[in-house]
């Protein structure tokens, strides 16, 4: 069924990847062969993860299992490439933002730091035959619809009235 899906996943998962690097240069002290060390840990630790839970027709679908987070919480995957390199959770938490949540889907990756920060976008490409569907200026830029698991904002405007 994931038709492919390896491949496509590359340039998502790089730039995934490359962006936790990018933080972690950053904020200094750690040497660039360890950084790229680091990058190619994390890349392969994503492959494994996402292998069965890659749907380029179903891009949210599996979103929050391929979620990266770190919330008071170390993202494993990204523990465990630090580990690979000698870093500490301790030293990754020094490091990294406090709170980060980075979204790995087919055709876009985004992150947000902050529980309240505003979502970016570190890459995105169209969907292939995704003429049919709406237009990308009318597909919203927050992902809350992602994170509740709701793929329609109609659906989740619907359960927001009900609810408040």
């Amino acid at each position: 069924a994931v038709c492919g899906g390896r491949a496509a996943m590359r340039t998502e998962i790089s730039t995934a990847a490359a962006f936790v690097t990018r933080l972690l240069r950053a904020a200094g002290g750690i040497g660039e062969e360890q950084l790229r060390c680091f990058r190619e840990c994390l890349q392969e630790a994503l492959r494994e993860h996402y292998k069965h839970h890659w749907f380029p027709l179903a891009p949210s679908k599996g979103s929050g299992y391929r979620c990266i987070r770190i919330n008071h919480k170390m993202d494993p995957l990204i523990g465990k490439a630090a580990g690979m390199i000698g870093l500490s959770h301790e030293r990754l938490f020094q490091l990294l933002p406090s709170e980060l949540t980075l979204w790995v889907d087919p055709f876009e990756v985004s992150y947000r730091i902050g529980e309240d920060g505003s979502i970016c976008v570190l890459y995105e490409s169209p969907q292939p035959g995704a003429k049919t569907t709406k237009p990308l200026e009318s597909r919203t830029s927050c992902k809350e619809e992602w994170r509740t698991g709701r793929s329609s904002p109609s659906k989740n405007y619907n359960m927001m009235t009900v609810s408040s």
